[in-house]
């Protein structure tokens, strides 16, 4: 009996915390935005602003999936080496361009304005950052990955209508295509960015 009830017990917890960390997209958006504010506007050095940022990005993007996308149509022809030294050098990539862009903020405000539901993958939530003196008001869009509803990313940002992962798939693959077709330019670019 004793047996019975801890496993029920046990269900019970283990169902409760799913039910905790399922979010609706805009709910992922309002949590990490404002998780994002309270780090931009403490007293933190920004060395240690850039280690909270980069955490929570990659708890909430979807890195791997908007890494393999900006490659195009280069994806299926590069080796599994290639592919792997390539990932890791894009989420290298994507966190210290992620973190270097969004310190400088000290305190944005977002505010999510509406969600919309495009299919079973995937939900834009719209929202609007705020102007301030120093700048205007700026439409964010964005492109969650909803496949698990569990655990839903960001696979994009739509800024004024230019989508991120989109006009940095077009420039990776002018890359390698001014370098006829050779990956390893690619890599060169991103490591020369890195040790900048």
């Amino acid at each position: 009996m004793r047996i019975i009830k801890l496993s029920a017990l046990v269900i019970l917890v283990f169902s409760l915390s799913l039910n905790a960390f399922a979010k609706d997209p805009s709910s992922l958006i309002n949590e990490i935005v404002d998780e994002a504010a309270s780090v931009l506007s403490s007293n933190d050095p920004v060395e240690s602003k850039i280690i909270k940022l980069n955490t929570i990005a990659e708890r909430s993007v979807d890195i791997n999936g908007i890494g393999m996308y900006t490659l195009g149509k280069y994806r299926k022809s590069i080796t599994d080496d290639q592919k792997s030294k390539y990932q890791k050098l894009f989420r290298s990539y994507f966190l210290k361009s992620f973190s270097s862009r969004l310190v400088d903020y000290t305190n944005p405000r977002i505010n999510v304005v509406s969600q919309k539901k495009i299919n079973d993958k995937y939900t834009i939530v719209n929202s609007i950052l705020e102007a301030t003196s120093k700048r205007p008001q700026v439409k964010i869009d964005w492109r969650i990955y909803t496949k698990n509803p569990e655990r839903p990313l960001i696979r994009d940002l739509i800024v004024e209508g230019l989508s991120l992962a989109r006009t940095q798939k077009e420039e990776f693959n002018s890359i390698i295509q001014n370098n006829d077709g050779d990956i390893n330019a690619l890599f060169k670019t991103l490591e020369e960015f890195l040790i900048k």
